[in-house]
């Protein structure tokens, strides 16, 4: 934020009670996902393994580092960011992983970037799952729709705000610095704005 003037607007995430907004949509999708499979299966059967808990600790890994990757196809996609300015990481002090860039992006833009890993590290594990009959992806999927809790109260926020406002995301902490326009010169503009010029 050093070369950037003072924002318009912050929005800070509060991590303890998006944990608990987390836990309680993965909750809620589990039992869900669950009642669809019970009823799709006409039956309800519940096995353990330590295969099956390695395939979920090896599936929840996966899927992580996934919806991070997903968050930087978004930057690329939606907001047009180079890959050479992208950042994808673990904070271990916060307990979260993360994936950020330098450049600021259109309000459009980043919530797009916010929702792609919902859709494919949650929404679509719980589809293959309930096609597959599969406990191990629904589980996987409703721990990851859960995990989209941070994702989705930036994006709550970010509506409130127009789609032509600056979004810098904050390199180290849940935070997102909003600037009108025309206020910082180191923009990108959406793919399809900036093809249409």
């Amino acid at each position: 934020m050093s070369q950037l003037p003072e924002p318009d607007r912050i929005i800070e995430i509060d991590l303890p009670k998006v944990a608990k907004s987390g836990m309680v949509w993965t909750i809620i999708s589990f039992i869900l996902l669950l009642a669809i499979l019970v009823v799709l299966k006409g039956e309800f059967e519940f096995t353990f393994s330590f295969r099956d808990l390695l395939l979920f600790v090896g599936g929840y890994t996966a899927l992580i580092i996934l919806h991070e990757a997903f968050h930087l196809l978004g930057f690329r996609l939606f907001g047009g960011v180079p890959w050479k300015r992208m950042v994808v990481g673990m904070n271990l002090k916060l307990g979260i992983a993360y994936a950020t860039t330098d450049k600021p992006m259109t309000n459009s833009a980043i919530r797009k970037a916010l929702l792609l890993p919902f859709w494919t590290t949650g929404i679509i594990p719980g589809l293959l799952g309930l096609y597959m009959e599969s406990g191990i992806l629904v589980g996987l999927a409703a721990f990851l729709i859960g995990g989209a809790a941070g994702d989705f109260t930036m994006y709550k926020e970010l509506r409130k705000f127009p789609d032509d406002w600056l979004v810098k995301d904050d390199p180290e902490r849940p935070k997102l610095y909003l600037f009108q326009p025309g206020r910082i010169g180191d923009t990108i503009v959406n793919f399809t704005e900036s093809n249409e010029t």
